[in-house]
């Protein structure tokens, strides 16, 4: 039977690859968000801002859905203001979370278990740094948790948390991908941090979706919060050998140190490297397969569809860390140079 369903964030990434399979499988789908993208076809779109609690309930007010499916509560106040909304009825309750949540505690090792959230923090980091952004967003996730866990609790409300690693696929506007795609196509090495051997677990959108739709058809879940991942775990060189087979492009690959890139500028994060560095969650998905059947696409299954999308369109705008191209190359070239 088909369902009323509340996509919130819906015209993001992820979000919009649920609501699309929520539209295409018949469900009356009304997605809440800023307007900056557009909404999905065939799903109603209403304008509000998760921050303003007049301007949610505008949108949402007295409103009844038989699921709400959250993908823009980045902190406990966009989720109390959201399940504050006067009249509103969100029905069976699916809120996105991260694996930076891990992250930004001291849990020992990686791939994470669910309960490895519960590990106290690890200490601030010095504000205006990566590390403090990273740590902030980790931790406003945690507080967002808390909240719909909390709202579980004491008003009944059917809730339950998907905690996500790094997400691939059509509709990202990170440009993470694009970032050693643009680099591969300008003919120069690429720099791999650490040879290429970070371990790293991702997650293709479509698998997002699919397993929106498991969750709300199997409910309940024996579970308050699922681990969701590719089946496998690979080193980052495979990651980007296999990101240049399916360009057709054969890059030459420069090993170097953390240590080196950073002295050279060149660290991880938004203005450097992406995919590497501290700030990368290894999740563990087996309770989500055991519980609900929870299945995903390995990166061989998905590598060779996002690079065909991401040539057939490709961006207007470079990854930040691209404009010190010229700086990698240089590092690339004196790292060759001392090893003859």
């Amino acid at each position: 039977m088909p369902r009323r369903v509340l996509v919130a964030g819906g015209t993001g990434f992820i979000g919009s690859a649920v609501a699309r399979a929520l539209v295409a499988r018949g469900d009356a789908v009304v997605v809440v968000g800023r307007g900056g993208r557009p909404a999905p076809a065939g799903a109603e779109f209403r304008a509000a801002d998760r921050h303003d609690a007049a301007s949610m309930a505008r949108a949402l007010g007295s409103e009844r859905f038989d699921a709400t499916l959250d993908f823009s509560g980045y902190d406990r106040g966009e989720i109390d203001i959201l399940l504050g909304v006067s009249g509103f009825e969100p029905g069976r309750f699916v809120f996105a979370s991260t694996g930076q949540v891990c992250l930004v505690g001291t849990a020992p090792r990686m791939p994470y278990r669910e309960s490895d959230a519960e590990y106290p923090l690890i200490p601030e980091p010095a504000v205006d740094t990566l590390d403090h952004g990273q740590w902030s967003y980790g931790t406003g996730k945690r507080r967002a948790e808390a909240a719909v866990m909390a709202a579980r609790a004491s008003r009944g409300l059917e809730a339950v948390v998907l905690r996500l690693p790094v997400t691939w696929g059509s509709g990202d506007t990170s440009l993470r991908v694009w970032a050693y795609l643009e680099r591969m196509l300008d003919g120069g090495p690429i720099l791999l941090p650490d040879g290429g051997t970070q371990l790293v677990r991702f997650l293709w959108v479509e698998d997002i979706a699919r397993a929106a739709l498991r969750v709300l058809d199997r409910w309940p879940l024996s579970a308050p919060v699922y681990h969701l991942a590719q089946p496998d775990i690979l080193p980052l060189r495979d990651v980007f050998e296999q990101l240049a087979k399916a360009a057709g492009l054969t890059p030459e690959f420069v090993p170097v140190t953390a240590t080196a890139l950073a002295e050279a500028g060149l660290g991880p994060g938004p203005q450097g490297l992406p995919f590497f560095g501290p700030w990368v969650s290894v999740l563990e998905p087996e309770l989500a397969r055991r519980d609900w059947g929870f299945e995903a696409t390995p990166f061989a299954g998905y590598v060779g569809q996002v690079v065909r999308e991401q040539l057939a369109a490709r961006p207007t705008e470079s990854h930040p860390g691209y404009r010190l191209r010229d700086r990698e190359i240089a590092l690339a070239l004196s790292l060759k140079s001392a090893a003859k």
